[in-house]
């Protein structure tokens, strides 16, 4: 019965010990604005990290793997890798972007940030770069890679259209994902040009 066997068991038992250790060092009473937080950045973690994932690691590993002759090819990365971490990818995205919504709306600059509006601007920055961010991961990366990966019938043209696509938007995202991190972070913890 030991959690770590399962992805599943791994997860409950990090949140079970996240509670734990919570209740001992900051109370038992339930903090809502804590846990949307925490809920976010999790999310935040999975999305972000899977986006620098494909691009640091998948992008350039399939390119060396195809090139590779007498080597075994990307099939494995594309038929039993890819889709699982796309998956991941675009509903961490979801929860990212719903879970930053629900904390500016609890904080009551919901509107306020995607106005850019006042002390909300630097949030607001962030909140729109993450819904550009978004828009990108179920409009254009998704959509392409269900034909490059097989999942969607397309002729070779199409797949190489998806491919370019679907990597221009990648990269958008990474290079967006620096400055709204900087929005994020800077916003709650001031920022670094003085």
């Amino acid at each position: 019965m030991n959690p770590l066997n399962s992805i599943k068991g791994t997860v409950i038992a990090g949140v079970l010990l996240s509670i734990i250790i919570g209740a001992l060092t900051m109370g038992a009473s339930l903090n809502v604005p804590s846990l949307i937080v925490w809920i976010h950045v999790l999310a935040g973690i999975m999305w972000i990290g899977l986006l620098y994932y494909f691009n640091f690691v998948q992008v350039p590993a399939l390119a060396e793997a195809t090139s590779d002759t007498q080597g075994p090819g990307g099939g494995a990365i594309t038929k039993y890798v890819a889709p699982k971490a796309l998956f991941w990818f675009r509903w961490g995205a979801v929860v990212t972007w719903l879970s930053g919504a629900a904390y500016l709306g609890h904080l009551g600059i919901l509107s306020d940030a995607f106005l850019l509006n006042g002390a909300s601007f630097t949030i607001g920055i962030g909140a729109w770069l993450g819904t550009i961010m978004l828009f990108n991961v179920w409009v254009l990366i998704w959509p392409n890679q269900k034909k490059i990966l097989g999942m969607v019938e397309a002729s070779s043209d199409e797949i190489a259209k998806a491919k370019r696509i679907a990597f221009l938007a990648s990269r958008t995202n990474t290079l967006l994902s620096i400055p709204m991190l900087m929005s994020m972070v800077g916003y709650g913890h001031g920022g670094f040009f003085i």
